[in-house]
């Protein structure tokens, strides 16, 4: 009886996959694509409203398919193990087509994060391709082609050469005109904003804002407006109205999409989205914990959802009771609502595969780059099974005989993490 064969994207996730299965197993990695549309022409032929693409394997991809054929020919049954996205999918698409002359036991699995107990899930529950995922690609990829060939060649004659029409970027330069149509269209209203600063007996200095003038909430639409209300002030008594402190509390935001993660990265760590998805994908394919143990740190990196596992939110409560205290817990389970429309939930939320593997245990194991965003995500989901922060409100309102000011300790943008 021979070996199973698992073909993976990434020479890291079959390393990752290698370390796990203890040579069980062929395991190799396609690469990417090995098959795709031809260079040198169109390689779409397009009859009435029918597209029907022509595929090759690519230069680059044909000694990797040597290899591959080779395995498949003394495997038992092939596992189809890309991603789990469309770009995945049609991966093992194109391998089946390529591979199924030579072994046809082929099967597509999945697995949302690499840990042993999730590949082992992901064979046992092995199934046949999405072919809609399939054509979802195919879609996509054909409209790249025909806006690269079609119209791109324009931009040549008309701008300069070597620049491209992209399906995305073509759309977005329209959307950006639009706008800047919209601003240059637009008209400024003139406004001003006013603002005290008062010291106290212990020469601290508070800035509050003018907020109502004869009771009515002040809209200053010049200078000379602003003129006469500063001499007002110069010459009013100041009063305190009223002192308010109250409890307010903060709600955690929930566990990591794509979107959210790439944001996140950007405003804390200034790393571009391309920059923040290499990260992720290191994270999510593999990383030396000890000196004889690999593991995917973090889930499936491009997510849409912000749903997690029951098992992921019991890790994560049972790592709070034990290292930050029961008091940190939620009385009752957080519950997120999800603010993106047409979600298409096919993966959980970016989060920790293994709690435990906190940032700072496995920080000599981490690029510093790789410890920021795995520190990141980690923060987020545990902070996602936590109680609201509680803050003190406090505000302050001073009547300056015929205009009213006020002063905040606001909060709105604060996130700890």
């Amino acid at each position: 009886m021979g070996k199973d064969f698992i073909i993976v994207e990434s020479p890291t996730k079959a390393k990752t996959l290698n370390k796990f299965l203890k040579g069980k197993y062929y395991i190799s990695a396609s690469m990417g694509h090995i098959r795709d549309l031809p260079t040198k022409k169109l390689g779409v032929e397009i009859k009435g409203d029918n597209f029907i693409p022509e595929y090759v394997v690519s230069p680059r991809g044909r000694k990797t398919y040597k290899q591959l054929k080779a395995f498949a020919k003394k495997s038992d049954r092939i596992f189809l193990a890309s991603d789990p996205d469309r770009e995945g999918e049609a991966i093992a698409w194109h391998l089946y087509e390529l591979l199924k002359g030579i072994n046809s036991n082929i099967q597509r699995i999945e697995f949302h994060e690499i840990t042993k107990k999730a590949i082992v899930e992901a064979i046992n529950k092995s199934g046949s391709i999405d072919l809609n995922r399939v054509d979802a690609q195919q879609a996509r990829r054909i409209l790249d082609r025909l806006m690269g060939y079609k119209l791109s060649p324009i931009l040549w004659k008309v701008i300069d050469k070597g620049l491209s029409a992209g399906r995305v970027q073509s759309v977005a330069l329209r959307i950006i005109c639009e706008k800047e149509t919209k601003i240059d269209n637009f008209k400024p209203e003139e406004y001003w904003k006013v603002l005290v600063y008062l010291i106290t007996d212990s020469k601290d200095v508070i800035e509050f804002e003018l907020v109502k003038i004869n009771n009515k909430k002040s809209k200053i639409v010049n200078k000379e407006e602003v003129e006469k209300i500063c001499s007002l002030l110069e010459k009013a008594d100041y009063k305190i109205k009223s002192i308010v402190k109250k409890k307010q509390l903060k709600k955690p935001i929930p566990p990591l999409i794509t979107s959210k993660l790439q944001q996140l990265a950007s405003n804390k760590y200034n790393f571009s989205t391309s920059k923040t998805m290499l990260i992720a994908q290191q994270l999510y394919e593999g990383i030396a914990v000890t000196d004889t143990e690999t593991l995917g740190l973090i889930t499936y990196m491009r997510t849409d959802s912000i749903r997690v596992s029951d098992e992921s939110k019991e890790m994560a409560i049972n790592y709070i009771k034990k290292n930050i205290g029961e008091d940190y817990l939620s009385s009752t389970k957080n519950k997120f609502k999800q603010k993106t429309k047409n979600v298409q939930d096919a993966h959980e939320a970016i989060r920790p595969t293994y709690v435990d593997y906190s940032p700072e245990k496995i920080k000599k194991r981490l690029t510093p780059d790789q410890y920021k965003l795995y520190n990141l995500i980690w923060s987020v989901f545990i902070a996602s099974q936590m109680r609201p922060a509680e803050f003190d409100n406090t505000v302050i309102l001073v009547d300056a005989e015929t205009i009213l000011l006020e002063q905040k300790e606001a909060f709105k943008n604060l996130m700890v993490i």
